[in-house]
């Protein structure tokens, strides 16, 4: 029997623009984001956000993960706190393929 090699049809763009926005999809996610983004002069904690939002803060941590894992947001970590703010290199990309993508005629 012959294994065919399965053929890339995404590029590369298209899967980062599907993640973001798969990551963006949630509004706590989205929440999060505009939090971070009006205080993109300081870091937050978790616990800053967890005053803010009516959700558990395991709730609250599941999301900061995935926000992290997409590259989104970057922690810093100090016993017992965790600090959180923007990752301005994934952000300006996520800002530049989503506009790109929104502003195709």
């Amino acid at each position: 029997m012959e294994i065919k090699e399965k053929v890339k049809v995404y590029t590369d763009n298209q899967e980062k623009i599907a993640r973001y926005s798969k990551v963006l999809g949630h509004p706590v996610r989205v929440f999060i984001m505009d939090f971070l983004v009006k205080n993109t002069d300081k870091c937050c904690y978790s616990g800053d956000m967890a005053e803010e939002l009516p959700i558990a803060r395991s709730t609250l941590s599941q999301h900061l993960k995935e926000l992290k894992e997409a590259g989104l947001i970057q922690g810093e970590i100090n016993p017992p706190y965790i600090k959180y703010c923007i990752n301005k290199t994934g952000w300006s990309e996520a800002k530049e393929l989503l506009g790109t993508f929104f502003n195709r005629k």
